[in-house]
């Protein structure tokens, strides 16, 4: 067994060695080499089509990975979202329906992506490292090929050192090599415009595949998200209205000028109940007039400001519900500014 290794060994060592010296003889021109353009070509096509496959092949692996970072953080969104929405807040349940619908159109996205396009590009990928094998094997076969041809021509040609035994040994060495080289490149030239042919299709297979996960995706997420912003926009609608506004309590009034710290009593709130306000010969709409005792700068938008002296027209509010108890309507003269302000900041007129 082990004469046989050894056997094998020198064998293979003795090969690597004499296509060695046939490559350096080819390059130094000494002898030739045998010449297959249509092969040369075939191989063009098949280095540019493994080349363009690998490019494929890293650029969507790196792509499919960042849509499953996307997939991940927009969960965590999400999730943060559903928290942070209060639970009496317009259309808490259905956001956390919509923020579902969004966390299972990632999962089928990244599915697709990963199944019916990855997958089918590793397949196709593959094939050319097995190709390359072949190719390199035939490479080899050549070389063996052209080094039995010159062993054979230069036994054949010498007559003076003419041995017939190593001529027809050699014939046969060559003829064997010939059979090998030839199936190999016989199959070559089958298999390499085949398989360059196949890359239309694959393609555009696979570029549908794509395109179409995309497009559902896209458009799927385009509804939920339309849904999403309907929610919000209820939520802003609500809020103007002012339904989650706390509820303000009359504000203490400024101290007096002599520096006691009593608060100054409140007025009633109600536009129409106020004792010793003058009603006649008002514009339409309002009810009665009041005049500043103290400054006041408003808290919140719908507020009013205003100094000293300042004259108020006292109006109904556009929503009833919205009066609170000490607050009134009214529109500066001034200016025209509409806002609610601290009745016990005024006295009637």
């Amino acid at each position: 067994m082990a004469e046989s290794k050894g056997a094998l060994l020198a064998k293979s060592v003795q090969k690597h060695a004499g296509r060695a010296k046939e490559k350096i003889l080819q390059n130094l021109g000494k002898v030739d080499r045998t010449a297959d353009d249509i092969f040369d070509e075939h191989l063009q096509n098949f280095t540019r089509q493994q080349n363009a496959a690998n490019r494929l092949q890293k650029d969507f692996n790196n792509y499919i990975r960042c849509i499953r970072a996307v997939q991940t953080a927009s969960k965590t969104l999400m999730d943060t979202l559903n928290e942070v929405y209060e639970s009496n807040w317009v259309g808490h349940d259905l956001l956390y329906v919509q923020a579902q619908n969004v966390e299972m159109l990632w999962q089928d996205f990244s599915h697709k992506l990963g199944d019916q396009v990855l997958i089918p590009l590793n397949t196709y990928q593959s094939q050319f490292p097995e190709m390359r094998k072949k190719i390199d094997k035939r490479g080899r076969k050549l070389v063996d090929y052209d080094s039995q041809r010159h062993n054979f021509q230069s036994l054949q040609n010498n007559p003076k050192k003419r041995d017939e035994v190593k001529v027809t040994r050699a014939r046969e060495q060559l003829e064997e090599a010939k059979r090998t080289y030839e199936v190999l490149n016989s199959e070559l030239h089958d298999e390499l415009p085949a398989l360059n042919d196949s890359r239309v299709l694959f393609l555009v297979t696979n570029l549908q595949t794509l395109f179409s996960a995309e497009q559902v995706f896209h458009a799927e997420t385009a509804k939920v998200y339309s849904e999403l912003e309907a929610i919000v926009d209820k939520l802003a609608s609500d809020c103007q209205r002012g339904s989650y506004t706390l509820k303000k309590t009359s504000p203490k009034s400024p101290k007096s000028p002599t520096g006691n710290n009593n608060l100054i009593k409140s007025v009633p709130s109600s536009p129409t109940a106020v004792p010793g306000a003058t009603t006649d010969n008002l514009p339409p709409g309002v009810l009665y007039r009041v005049k500043a005792t103290y400054k006041y700068n408003r808290e919140d938008t719908d507020e009013l400001s205003f100094d000293v002296n300042e004259i108020i027209r006292v109006v109904e509010y556009d929503d009833p519900e919205e009066q609170e108890e000490g607050w009134l309507m009214g529109v500066k003269e001034s200016s025209g500014e509409k806002g609610m302000f601290p009745a016990n900041f005024t006295r009637p007129l």
